[in-house]
């Protein structure tokens, strides 16, 4: 399920704090956008997603960890999750 309306700013402006040093040169209604975009696509394919998941894993994750392992794999992505093996 997309993101409300309030938890896209939320997290707009959590991740603007985050990266403050290191903003692109767009405006954060642009940003708000992509944010918004991105969700979308997400909420969109979300089917996709979970059809690309092996069994037994598909059947016995719930959709909170699911969308947990994404999160990890896209933080590690973007060099943002480090791990004890590191």
């Amino acid at each position: 399920m997309a993101l409300t309306a309030v938890n896209r700013a939320r997290v707009l402006n959590h991740w603007m704090r985050l990266n403050e040093t290191q903003l692109p040169a767009v405006t954060k209604p642009d940003l708000a956008a992509a944010l918004a975009a991105m969700d979308d696509w997400l909420d969109a394919n979300v089917t996709s997603l979970n059809a690309s998941i092996p069994q037994p894993a598909r059947a016995e994750l719930g959709v909170a960890m699911k969308h947990e392992f994404l999160a990890f794999i896209l933080m590690r992505r973007a060099g943002r999750l480090q791990t004890e093996e590191d």
